[in-house]
């Protein structure tokens, strides 16, 4: 369409895909494996942050230990255990090293649970029912998995 002034007006067609990602995160007792509890995020959400929201207090004596995307944990639970990074154009020294193998032999358990809920491959591949029902499906596979541990 043209004006007057010779301008040219051109109507842009913006294409968005629609990614309603949900994050889950998984509070897991070490010792037997049991899910102590479930706390979903929806969106792109940084794993600290989700923990952050979740409002769930632990006592200082409880030791956490998380993944490499706890980064900052210790600020707001003194009891906490996460590997170091390798910083940028550097090298991780041999104990970080160490501590790293330690610490993924000491997670190597919740990764087991991790793989164990993922059999139902609701956590696996993008969730494609309403999200109102996610909580409550993965609530409802958690409690099968206790069911099944004896809980």
């Amino acid at each position: 369409m043209k004006l007057s002034n010779q301008n040219t007006i051109r109507k842009h067609n913006i294409q968005v895909k629609k990614r309603h990602t949900i994050k889950d995160q998984l509070i897991i007792n070490r010792e037997n494996g049991q899910i102590i509890g479930i706390y979903e995020e929806k969106g792109a959400v940084h794993d600290l942050e989700i923990f952050k929201r979740s409002e769930y207090h632990f006592l200082k004596d409880i030791l956490l230990v998380g993944d490499k995307g706890y980064q900052g944990l210790k600020l707001y639970h003194s009891n906490t255990l996460t590997p170091y990074k390798k910083p940028k154009n550097g090298k991780l020294t041999k104990y970080q090293k160490w501590f790293n193998s330690q610490i993924g032999s000491y997670r190597i358990h919740i990764e087991h649970v991790n793989s164990h809920i993922k059999r139902f491959k609701m956590l696996k591949y993008r969730y494609r029912n309403k999200q109102k029902k996610h909580l409550l499906r993965i609530s409802l596979i958690s409690g099968i998995y206790n069911c099944e541990l004896g809980f």
